[in-house]
């Protein structure tokens, strides 16, 4: 058997794994991949860092950020925001001079325009006297000759088309700014958020004898603060927002649920005072997430 035959590809058949096999290495082609548990951020970390959360908080919608982590998102948010809204009252300063200006010199066309209708229907008589003289070694200029100017006068306060940036071409259109939006979305959930509305979160750690770091590199790190169970990706979580005590979802619907009563301060509960956690996938088919990427790459077409 030759070397050909050895290697199966003398078939008939186009195997699938051949494709992919070929499609990976072509540079072509959409490729998916479905993310394995390393690639998903555990239950207690910050959406923004992707680190263990010193100190957590939660947004209504059950999004947990370290506080430090979305406090300066928002502050650099607010940055972002004066800054877009000062450059749009500069803009929208601009227009207004621009239209007052286009007006202006529509008012004065037709002045001219009348002046001139004006002059070629009545005569004025002429001095004799003053035709030809000169006011020293010049001679006597007229309108038509003072109006005149070099061209690079005219032209220097017009920038010169680029043909080679898009923005500054001839055909190119000065692009407006919209108005900025004065509200901090959260970069999670897109909906919007203020400090006020952070509850703080308290996790019970498995063992209250560890220090943090000690705790940060075990893999069961908290537990259940009413049955003691351990936490993970795996376990739907909720906050009670009254004590910011971390519980499973299991004890909400059996314990918390019958009472409407918080187990650490005893107080009243609303459905609003319970927030389930958003968390990350374990690796296994619908949970949490989606656990598929997608990239699309350059097609090859006939």
């Amino acid at each position: 058997m030759t070397r050909h035959g050895k290697n199966c590809t003398a078939g008939a058949v186009y195997t699938y794994h051949e494709k992919k096999k070929d499609t990976a290495a072509s540079g072509y082609g959409t490729q998916s991949i479905r993310l394995g548990k390393d690639a998903i951020k555990d239950f207690d970390c910050c959406c923004l860092s992707l680190q263990p959360c010193q100190d957590p908080v939660v947004t209504p919608d059950g999004y947990l950020y370290d506080k430090q982590a979305i406090l300066e998102f928002i502050l650099h948010q607010k940055k972002e925001i004066a800054k877009q809204m000062k450059a749009y009252e500069k803009q929208k300063q601009t227009r207004k001079s621009t239209t007052q200006l286009q007006s202006k010199s529509g008012e004065r066309e037709k002045v001219e325009k009348f002046k001139t209708t004006e002059n070629s229907i009545v005569s004025k008589p002429i001095n004799p006297f003053m035709f030809g003289q000169t006011d020293g070694n010049k001679p006597y200029q007229t309108k038509n000759s003072s109006a005149e100017s070099p061209i690079g006068a005219s032209t220097s306060n017009h920038s010169l088309p680029s043909f080679w940036i898009p923005s500054l071409t001839p055909e190119a259109k000065p692009s407006l700014l919209k108005k900025p939006s004065k509200t901090v979305l959260c970069p999670m959930s897109g909906k919007p958020i203020k400090m006020n509305d952070l509850i703080t979160v308290c996790f019970t750690p498995l063992d209250p004898t560890l220090s943090r770091v000690s705790l940060l590199t075990r893999q069961d790190r908290y537990v259940c603060a009413v049955t003691r169970d351990v936490l993970g990706n795996s376990v739907p979580c909720a906050v009670l927002r009254p004590s910011g005590a971390v519980v499973t979802q299991e004890c909400v619907e059996k314990l918390i649920k019958k009472d409407m009563v918080d187990p650490v301060t005893g107080d009243k509960l609303s459905e609003k005072d319970i927030i389930f956690l958003q968390r990350g996938g374990t690796g296994f088919a619908s949970c949490g997430v989606e656990l598929h990427a997608r990239e699309s790459r350059p097609v090859m077409q006939v």
